[in-house]
């Protein structure tokens, strides 16, 4: 089966805004807010129904050994703008309920994978009331729980059987659900107050910004607000109630080449609270780097398939190991017959250059001022986030664990994760590269040249920005990963001018391609953006130093066939007939 995850930064995944928070430390957060006084009318229905659940289903034959309810309560703000145009403005509130009941016991229940079966990797839920009527909530959530119990009373049925005839590998014989210890936390509830009339009013004016430029076909502008609420419950005590306020902008234009290549161009802008938005100044010039780089690429020559020296600037570079390192260091492929395993049995080896080291720490909620998307407080299993160590001076130390333990790995570090309606496992949130072998950009620069002249090449690659990237893990498909670059110079070893080009993918497999690492800058940079992958699309961010590789492949990009409009845009077309005063 393909296994691709996908990591972008584009518009579209503005509507899958996933839960995020701030950090914690043992049973209290360390950079949240203070605990409420007052227990929510919310979790008190979760919290009675989840007793009276557990008291009866705990004793049904087959049992449920673990129960948990949890309650996603979004409020949800969005305005988009086109061309100086609204397109939409909405505001929505909305409760989403998700109920887990295990049967069996911890070592074997009815989510054990079945052989060569790809699982289920959607979540049924349902929507509840608004309303804090905690009748009403009780009755919700008690319908649920009785469809999620019966669901699960004959998934066990068919695990048990096929442990009869199938055989089973050493990970797969690990406990399918780990016990942990239950934490309490309640913290404030988060909301949003946003007039979007002025919202309404700067998608226009940005949009209408781009059009001034004949070169771009068409622009989007869209801002969202997110104050997100989650509540978790569940039958080994926990008890947690925590919120956090996210907002965006999104700034995206679109042109075709000549030869009918489509040019896409992306930017956006991530706070935290009203007072840290963007001001006018600061968008408007990007704007206008965003024009002139899609007219210049509109004219950048293609670039045949090349391999040698290549030089990613930082937020290239961070999608690079997001995508090379990030997902196979995911704990859950370490024990799927289906997975490539290509970190499986290299604990305690060297997998990169001994200047690297790999962290990720959803405990972070910003660096160097700058928002890192993927931090969050508790994961999506009840899990307090923790900072792990994922890589030390090249050496591989463990991986990112969610409630499905290994072997020798036997409880999670806080990292199961999931869309709403998706069963959580473990992913990445904020993944940090750092570096003992750092110099400055210009010496950077100066040593990419040198390996040229070595190399006897006629130049070498600067990545200078990417649209995301994907990557295949699983056993079928060849251990490949793929960078979407959006700017590519060709860099000359004679001192002539960088060149912008355009037509290429990054392209290569993991074990080969880290270890042709040989230095990095001194400055880390960063990438926030939206990762696709089993459990559906989360929220992350990865840091990290430009590097300097010695060799790096790049393919042909995928083009379309289209040509450019035959006419151009009317407010650019010379014969055109423009009403009375107003000029072309």
């Amino acid at each position: 089966m393909i296994r691709a995850h996908k990591l972008t930064s584009f518009l579209a995944a503005s509507a899958m805004l996933a839960a995020a928070c701030a950090c914690f430390a043992a049973d209290r957060p360390a950079k949240a807010p203070a605990k409420s006084s007052a227990t929510p009318a919310l979790l008190v229905a979760m919290q009675d129904e989840l007793e009276r659940s557990t008291a009866s289903l705990s004793k049904a034959d087959p049992a449920a050994y673990f129960i948990s309810y949890t309650v996603s309560d979004r409020q949800y703000v969005s305005v988009s703008g086109s061309n100086g145009a609204l397109l939409a403005s909405s505001n929505d509130r909305a409760r989403w309920l998700e109920v887990q009941t295990r049967v069996g016991d911890y070592q074997l229940d009815d989510t054990h994978k079945l052989g060569d079966r790809p699982p289920s990797w959607s979540s049924p839920g349902a929507s509840v009331v608004l309303d804090d009527d905690i009748p009403v909530l009780r009755r919700e959530i008690w319908r649920e729980t009785d469809r999620q119990f019966r669901a699960a009373a004959e998934a066990l049925i068919k695990v048990k059987t096929s442990q009869q005839v199938q055989v089973q590998t050493a990970e797969g014989a690990a406990p399918d659900f780990s016990r942990e210890a239950p934490h309490t936390y309640i913290g404030p509830r988060v909301e949003i107050s946003v007039d979007r009339k002025p919202w309404e009013e700067r998608v226009r004016r940005y949009t209408a910004a781009f059009s001034k430029s004949p070169a771009v076909l068409n622009s989007i502008a869209t801002f969202t607000a997110l104050a997100q609420n989650q509540y978790q419950v569940n039958s080994e005590g926990t008890k947690l109630g925590f919120g956090q306020i996210h907002y965006r902008l999104e700034l995206y234009v679109q042109s075709k080449a000549p030869d009918g290549m489509d040019i896409n161009r992306y930017a956006n802008f991530d706070w935290l609270t009203p007072k840290d938005m963007p001001n006018d100044k600061a968008v408007f010039a990007r704007i206008q780097t965003m024009i002139a780089e899609t007219e210049a690429l509109d004219k950048a020559p293609l670039v045949d398939p090349y391999a040698g020296p290549a030089l990613l600037t930082g937020r290239a570079a961070a999608v690079f190991f997001h995508e090379v390192f990030g997902h196979r260091a995911e704990g859950f492929r370490q024990k799927d017959i289906n997975e490539g395993q290509t970190f499986t049995s290299k604990i305690g080896q060297q997998i990169l250059p001994s200047f690297l080291s790999i962290k990720d720490d959803p405990t972070e909620a910003t660096l160097g001022g700058q928002m890192l998307l993927g931090n969050y407080l508790y994961d999506d299993e009840g899990v307090p986030a923790e900072d792990v160590e994922l890589v030390d001076h090249g050496i591989l130390k463990t991986f990112l664990m969610s409630r499905s333990p290994l072997i020798d790995i036997p409880h999670s570090n806080g990292h199961g994760r999931r869309q709403l309606g998706y069963v959580p496992v473990a992913r990445q949130g904020n993944l940090i590269v750092s570096s003992t072998n750092a110099v400055t950009d210009s010496e950077l620069r100066q040593k990419l040249i040198e390996l040229v002249k070595q190399q006897g090449k006629p130049f070498g690659l600067l990545i200078d920005d990417i649209a995301g990237g994907f990557t295949f893990t699983g056993r079928g498909q060849p251990q490949a990963f793929q960078v979407l670059p959006l700017v590519v110079y060709k860099v000359y070893p004679d001192g002539r001018p960088d060149q912008l080009v355009r037509g290429v993918d990054i392209v290569g497999t993991p074990l080969v391609s880290l270890t042709k690492i040989v230095a990095t800058g001194d400055k880390p940079d960063i990438f926030n953006g939206y990762c696709g992958a089993e459990s559906g699309s989360v929220p992350v961010s990865a840091v990290a130093p430009a590097i300097l590789i010695s060799e790096m492949e790049v393919q042909k990009k995928e083009t379309s066939t289209d040509k450019p409009p035959i006419l151009p845009p009317p407010a650019h077309d010379p014969e055109s007939v423009h009403p009375a005063g107003q000029q072309p």
